[in-house]
């Protein structure tokens, strides 16, 4: 009588990949790999309040859990087995809607270089950019198993030092060009097409985000990437989901918020700091964006941080 085969199924491609990012985040937390910008990311309980943080140019790959991400009023779901785009810097709010201890929301993040996607784009799109309509900052679509697989193959890298340095590289580049390959590769590409919308956009951003605290001109960043004053509103509300006064007022507050929580400013000195010169006007916008007072915020903030990790990557 033959035996019955007692050998366990292989496991799903994405159950794998769940797998080795839990290999290399053993606990909760945000751990940077041995490829730069490479990050695998682990949180084992739900979030009591949304926590801000600032967006870069990312691609992000959810193996387990789900995690919500609000960008002004748009909202976007990280499920498993999708990715997320990141085409330009954003403030965000995010909270982790669905983990446990013994299912935890697991994250793969790999930071995009415009430069190395303007490379791979040139090979992908050897005719020319198309050209495309939709130039959001944030996108989610399903990853296929292709995608997932190289994904795979990268955590597996990372865990021989020789490997990471000599795989790492070139399977972070496969990784980007099987996106630019998907039918969200066009708006990928616009991360390194320097004659982008996005990227003049972008360019703004950068902008903001190094004069936050400045009294902003929207005249002059217009003309600064070459945009006409409406143009340039049209688009930066639509590639960030907030005007350019939206946009520098979220960062001020995001960064008056983080001065409160680490470096114990009190709530007239980080308003100050960020460039507000009414304490008044500085709480009112900070309640309406954070739903409460500034300290009264910090106190409820100081309470979650302690017993929650980083969830906004």
């Amino acid at each position: 009588m033959p035996h019955a085969n007692s050998s366990r199924p292989e496991p799903s491609p994405i159950a794998e990949l769940a797998r080795l990012i839990t290999r290399h985040a053993p606990y909760d937390g945000r751990f940077e790999l041995r490829t730069p910008g490479v990050y695998a990311i682990r949180v084992s309980q739900p979030s009591d309040v949304p926590l801000a943080a600032r967006m870069s140019p990312a691609v992000c790959i959810t193996a387990q859990g789900e995690k919500r991400v609000m960008l002004g009023e748009e909202i976007v779901d990280y499920t498993p087995a999708t990715f997320t785009l990141y085409c330009v810097d954003v403030p965000i709010a995010a909270e982790i809607t669905k983990a446990t201890i013994s299912e935890p929301f697991l994250n793969l993040r790999i930071d995009l270089e415009a430069v190395t996607v303007a490379r791979l784009a040139a090979q992908v799109f050897r005719h020319g950019l198309p050209r495309v309509q939709d130039s959001h900052a944030v996108h989610v679509a399903p990853a296929d198993g292709k995608l997932i697989s190289a994904a795979t193959r990268l955590l597996e890298a990372m865990s021989d030092p020789i490997e990471a340095d000599l795989l790492g590289p070139p399977a972070v580049e496969e990784i980007i060009i099987r996106l630019l390959r998907t039918p969200m590769g066009t708006r990928l590409a616009q991360v390194g097409d320097a004659d982008s919308q996005l990227r003049r956009i972008g360019d703004a951003v950068s902008w903001i985000i190094e004069n936050f605290a400045e009294p902003m001109n929207v005249d002059a960043l217009a003309r600064r990437v070459n945009l006409s004053v409406s143009a340039f509103h049209h688009q930066f509300k639509r590639v960030t989901a907030m005007s350019p006064l939206q946009y520098q007022k979220a960062l001020r507050l995001q960064e008056a918020r983080r001065l409160m929580l680490t470096e114990r400013y009190d709530a007239a000195t980080a308003g100050r700091v960020v460039g507000y010169v009414s304490p008044s006007q500085f709480s009112r916008e900070y309640a309406r964006l954070f739903g409460s007072a500034p300290m009264k915020d910090i106190l409820r903030l100081r309470r979650a941080v302690a017993e929650e990790p980083d969830v906004a990557s």
